[in-house]
């Protein structure tokens, strides 16, 4: 005697019952795809968003996770994660703010206040970085303004209008 209702009816004996495909556990931090990209906090628990390589998203990425962008994304990103891009993904934007970004892919716009830009030997910027540190790929492909080292107290040193420090 069953004390509920069972909804389902049960499967025929000529019929295979119904069975889901195992889905793989779910992670804090998913395999990377890039080897250069393991810089991630251990300790921080945050997820990683993918924009997969078939798509193309229009709009602002705002958060505490990490985001990977292997397919297009047309706007800000401003994440205090890491951000990783692709071999093959393009990213046009206005202004990027993350902690980390691992560019393997295109990147039309630029980068503000990262502690470290890595240019993988696939990848391309055109537009201004701001960050501690960078390090440039042989191979890889950079067009804009280029501020590192610069710590939030320190700032160059104004040159004449010249041009020349002499």
């Amino acid at each position: 005697m069953a004390i509920w209702k069972d909804s389902t009816p049960s499967p025929k004996a000529n019929e295979p019952a119904h069975v889901d495909p195992p889905r793989p556990p779910a992670t804090a931090e998913p395999a990377p795809i890039l080897a250069s990209a393991q810089a991630r906090p251990a300790d921080s628990g945050a997820r990683e968003s993918v924009i997969a390589s078939d798509l193309t998203v229009e709009g602002k990425i705002e958060g505490s996770g990490h985001v990977r962008i292997a397919g297009r994304f047309k706007g800000d990103i401003k994440v205090q994660g890491n951000l990783i891009v692709d071999k093959g993904a393009k990213v046009t934007a206005g202004a990027i703010a993350a902690s980390k970004v691992a560019l393997a892919g295109e990147l039309e716009g630029n980068i503000s206040g990262a502690q470290h830009v890595e240019l993988l030997n696939s990848g391309a910027i055109t537009g201004d970085v701001k960050a501690g540190s960078l390090t440039v790929a042989p191979g890889s492909r950079i067009r804009g303004h280029v501020e590192c080292g610069w710590g939030k107290e320190a700032a160059p040193a104004a040159r004449p209008e010249g041009g020349s420090t002499a």
